[in-house]
């Protein structure tokens, strides 16, 4: 049976949707006052090659957006595997979550999580309308690979695979 658009519940449709594994990446940058912020996001992709942009969506709720938005530019960092308390701490509403996770600054001046599985320093293009959501799309300006493994959210679990 196919169902129209306004018949799919909310539940279902975040229940359905989360068998598609994702990847767990912090996007953060600095607020006016030069501390840093930060929020995850499971929604962070390759957009285009030429030239190099990423994209990923937030949440209008975001308190955390709003933060790095003015600053016009973050650094995405692909949490490794084992790093699910990284991950706990930055999805926190919590104003001092950066206390309890280890970040170095980049070479633009934006906070990288220190161990991540990759690091991608972006300034922001776009923000388009994507409902519940704005969708952020970015320039790369500078990106860097670690070792080892990637942190995945899956069937609402924090997980990892091995390559």
């Amino acid at each position: 049976m196919i169902t129209s658009p306004s018949t799919i519940e909310p539940r279902h449709f975040r229940d359905v949707m989360g068998h598609l594994p994702t990847g767990v990446v912090v996007v953060a940058g600095r607020r006016r006052t030069g501390e840093p912020a930060g929020l995850v996001v499971g929604t962070f992709q390759s957009l285009s090659l030429d030239p190099p942009l990423v994209s990923f969506s937030v949440a209008l709720t975001s308190s955390s957006w709003p933060k790095i938005r003015p600053a016009g530019r973050f650094s995405a960092s692909v949490l490794a595997a084992g790093q699910e308390d990284v991950c706990r701490a930055l999805s926190s509403k919590r104003e001092d979550k950066f206390s309890a996770v280890d970040w170095h600054e980049s070479p633009h001046g934006t906070p990288r999580i220190s161990g991540a599985h990759a690091w991608i320093d972006c300034e922001t293009r776009h923000e388009l309308d994507g409902g519940d959501h704005v969708i952020v799309i970015a320039r790369v300006r500078h990106l860097e690979a670690g070792d080892g493994d990637p942190l995945v959210f899956h069937r609402g679990r924090l997980g990892e695979i091995r390559s």
